[in-house]
């Protein structure tokens, strides 16, 4: 029995003709997949009769997870019960006409499932096995669950986003997921790629605790003989920030002489811009208190998206918006990064899109998360 491919409508990407099987749930995983099928890869979705995890997350949308058609898209959908043999044997058929299969199950559980990466690649020794955990595979705590918020708080990111003498505070948006799943793309394409070389697939290990740190390597920097309290902190302060103005916030940053200047000159602080107390960020630091006030006095002569105008591309800054503003944002149109979607239980809804724009090879036209078990039918039914 042989798994045809699936054609996919529009051009090429360049992951074209390359095949992934999606054990995984969540973000870290699932999104990594999300991100080669961007690049043209045929993704199949493969769940358990339950599903993934993410389709009962808490949503607005009554009829699916908004979590997961955003996370999920341009996969096609498939329910297998590995637990099962009958279920199991397709798996291992899939395996032997695929490219890649990414998973986040813990350390251990593979083999009890029959998916370990020795046994898949004894079936297909070109096989691109990716594993998704929360710690890794070795040390001891490869066989505990990670989660998202659960390694910011071990890693530090909590403790360095909370206010100086307050809690530790969380970054909200699963910033550790979505950057794994960066990993993910990124550490299976090198594969397909040393493959081209080598004809050997490869077990790639990409792990939430490796993310939360790589995020963080501008900090994890500590030199013979320093402190253990030594400042790690990058924020300049002050200045460089989000400040309100007569109606809404708006984010400034003026961290070079350039940039400030611009400020001063935009907001009327002439005379700050010539005192050489204030003449670098360090400085700037040092005398906050007294430069955001006049800051934020000069900003309520305007509004937030006022002052967004006049500061132009002389000072970088943003006023703050809604992510519902960014579906209708002229610039994220420009780059085309939302794109309309059709899904046979939700119907029509418009969502985000192809992050990496390949110019010769722009990758096939996305369609939407797949409804659960959507094309197990169908993909049963090839060969």
């Amino acid at each position: 029995m042989s798994f045809a491919l699936i054609e996919r409508e529009g051009p090429k990407g360049p992951l074209s003709g390359i095949r992934v099987l999606d054990l995984s749930a969540y973000i870290a995983g699932p999104y990594g997949c999300s991100l080669l099928a961007d690049q043209g890869a045929e993704v199949i979705k493969i769940e358990p009769p339950a599903g993934d995890n993410l389709r009962q997350y808490p949503s607005t949308l009554e009829a699916e997870s908004r979590a997961f058609l955003g996370v999920n898209r341009s996969k096609w959908g498939m329910v297998l019960d590995l637990k099962q043999a009958p279920d199991h044997t397709v798996l291992l058929k899939l395996v032997r006409d695929a490219d890649v299969l990414v998973h986040n199950f813990r350390p251990g559980v593979p083999e009890r499932l029959g998916i370990a990466f020795a046994q898949l690649s004894a079936i297909n020794p070109r096989l691109v096995y990716c594993s998704v955990t929360g710690y890794g595979s070795k040390g001891p705590l490869k066989n505990k669950a990670g989660y998202d918020q659960v390694l910011q708080t071990l890693s530090g990111m909590c403790a360095m986003q909370g206010k100086a003498d307050g809690p530790p505070e969380i970054l909200y948006g699963s910033v550790v997921d979505y950057y794994a799943s960066a990993l993910v793309a990124s550490g299976v394409a090198s594969a397909l790629y040393e493959r081209e070389q080598s004809g050997l697939g490869q077990h790639v290990g990409v792990s939430l605790l490796g993310a939360a740190l790589t995020m963080q390597s501008a900090r994890l920097v500590w030199a013979s003989g320093e402190a253990r309290d030594v400042g790690r902190d990058m924020r300049s302060g002050g200045i460089t920030g989000i400040h309100p103005t007569r109606e809404g916030f708006i984010y400034i940053s003026a961290n070079t002489q350039h940039f400030w200047a611009a400020l001063c000159a935009k907001t009327g602080m002439h005379d700050l811009a010539r005192d050489a107390q204030y003449d670098t960020v360090r400085k700037r630091a040092q005398h906050k208190a007294l430069l955001v006030e006049r800051l934020r006095s000069a900003l309520q002569a305007q509004t937030a998206l006022e002052w967004e105008g006049i500061f132009g591309e002389e000072v970088p800054c943003a006023a703050a918006r809604t992510v519902e503003d960014m579906f209708d944002d002229p610039q994220v149109q420009a780059e085309g990064l939302i794109a309309e979607f059709s899904h046979p239980v939700v119907g029509s809804y418009r969502g985000f899109t192809r992050p990496v724009d390949f110019h010769r090879t722009p990758g096939p036209t996305p369609f939407a998360a797949p409804a659960l078990g959507q094309h197990t039918a169908l993909l049963r039914g090839q060969g």
